[in-house]
């Protein structure tokens, strides 16, 4: 993800803007756009960058123990079969991943009579 420019590097624009030279002449010299850097000081009163807007990916499952705890609980089950018993809505494909994440294949035996199941590597 970008970074924010630096405080300091604002606050030059801006200042360079309030000495006279115009928007243009700012822009070109440092390479950048400024527009919502002034509009910015126009309605806080400075240019320091937003923080805490950044919260990234939002997890669907947030308690890995208690997930470990369910495949642990409904090993011979197949994704499709977790996603629709998981207490929440949830799709095979993220389920797949976190078990994937996690360590875990699905195990198959050649013999029929018996189970797959949920191994953890």
């Amino acid at each position: 993800m970008a970074r924010a420019y630096s405080y300091d590097l604002r606050v030059l624009v801006i200042k360079s803007i309030e000495t006279g030279k115009t928007i243009k002449e700012v822009s070109n010299l440092f390479s950048i756009t400024i527009i919502e850097w002034k509009k910015l000081k126009k309605c806080t009163g400075d240019v320091k960058a937003r923080s805490g807007y950044h919260t990234g990916h939002r997890r669907i499952i947030r308690d890995i123990e208690g997930f470990k705890k369910f495949i642990a609980l409904n090993c011979d089950k197949t994704t499709i079969e977790l996603a629709n018993i998981w207490n929440q809505k949830i799709s095979a494909s993220t389920i797949s991943r976190l078990l994937n994440k996690l360590g875990y294949s699905y195990k198959k035996n050649l013999s029929s009579s018996q189970k797959r199941y949920w191994f953890k590597e």
